[in-house]
């Protein structure tokens, strides 16, 4: 099998097997005061510390989630609606995740005011035109660190300052999901006061995501009750996804993005060379993660070539996995000026540190081969 769908989710390393197993025997409530209570506790405070070793941030200032979706909403709608006093103005992207846009929408509904920034046609975010957004009534902002489908990574780095300038209210929140531990993020030196990421992406399992919040950020939780970590997130801890959670963070402190950048203009320069009529869909030099490749195979369906190559046991994907049972154009790709055969035919590769140079010929014999066949049938 070539696995080539790692931004919709990875394969459990094996010490996150081992880590499962182990938290597994460890099955008392962490809210419990006898022993096998605070063994528990102990591995969920463990996983707090290698969660914040990541982006360098403390350890008090995470919160444990079900995944990167609760960690979105929990900061879009726990923080707006804590803060709705403050400014009704909030501020997000174009090209954001459903988990992110989704909750903006509502809000939008509950009578907040919200500016959608466009994107260039690298896919990364226009600052003149949040500029323009910023004022004194912004109280939220949300631009997530990699996009999801094509990988372009946003100048995060370069938002806080125009946020302090024109709208010094205003909170930023990054979704980290498909960049955490795998591209550089410095939430302290950026400015950034709320982060969301999931441990499935980064081969932990499934279930289980962080949303760092800075010390002195207000939000409302949205699940009340046990008033487990702080009161911000009530519910008995899922201290066997926590616990892959920690193993993950571990692992991802050496994840060699070098390798799988190379690996990925190998994949690229592949494509392009063999197979006529594709266009990549890409961010430049820095703007780019080395982990997706965007790529229209024009004149074809992507659902089509993506189940051809599921008969060679290869997996990819045409976008979003969360969008995948929806059939709609590409909504990144849309917001970046791509036609429509472009969007038809657009297949996301997403590689891993584990890949090898044999997988990606492999991959590329079978593309030349499938992209023809359909051709000539489409034809």
């Amino acid at each position: 099998m070539i696995y080539l769908d790692n931004a919709s989710t990875t394969r459990p390393s094996e010490g996150v097997r081992q880590a499962v197993l182990e938290a597994l025997e460890q099955f008392g409530n962490p809210s419990s005061m006898h022993r096998l209570g605070m063994r528990a506790e102990n591995i969920i405070k463990k996983a707090r510390e290698n969660a914040a070793r990541v982006i360098n941030v403390r350890p008090e200032d995470i919160y444990f989630t079900s995944g990167g979706t609760e960690s979105n909403n929990t900061a879009i709608l726990g923080y707006c609606r804590a803060n709705a006093k403050k400014g009704r103005h909030i501020i997000t992207t174009r090209v954001e995740h459903p988990s992110v846009l989704s909750p903006f929408k509502l809000l939008e509904e509950e009578g907040f005011r919200v500016s959608y920034i466009g994107v260039d046609s690298n896919g990364v975010i226009r600052l003149d035109e949040l500029s323009e957004a910023l004022c004194q009534d912004t109280v939220f902002v949300s631009v997530m660190l990699v996009n999801n489908e094509i990988g372009s990574i946003m100048p995060i780095e370069k938002i806080k300052p125009l946020m302090k300038e024109l709208a010094p209210k205003a909170v930023l929140h990054v979704d980290a999901v498909q960049g955490y531990g795998k591209v550089v993020c410095k939430p302290r030196a950026w400015g950034i006061d709320m982060l969301s990421a999931s441990g499935h992406k980064i081969h932990g399992i499934k279930g289980c995501g962080i949303l760092y919040a800075a010390s002195g950020i207000n939000f409302k939780p949205l699940l009340i009750g046990g008033g487990q970590q702080k009161n911000m997130r009530s519910g008995t801890e899922n201290v066997v996804g926590i616990s892959a959670f920690s193993k993950a963070s571990e692992e991802i402190l050496s994840y060699n993005s070098e390798r799988t950048k190379q690996l990925r203009e190998l994949l690229r320069n592949k494509i392009t060379e063999n197979i006529e009529n594709t266009v990549v869909h890409e961010a430049e030099n820095e703007n780019q993660a080395g982990h997706i490749l965007n790529l229209s195979f024009l004149g074809i369906k992507a659902e089509i070539l993506l189940h051809s190559l599921e008969m060679h046991d290869i997996y990819v994907s045409t976008g979003s996995a969360c969008s995948t049972n929806k059939p709609a154009p590409s909504h990144v790709l849309s917001a970046m000026g791509c036609n429509n055969k472009e969007i038809t035919g657009a297949v996301r590769f997403s590689l891993s540190d584990d890949l090898t140079p044999e997988d990606i010929d492999i991959t590329v014999e079978a593309l030349k081969k499938e992209v023809a066949q359909i051709r000539k049938y489409v034809r």
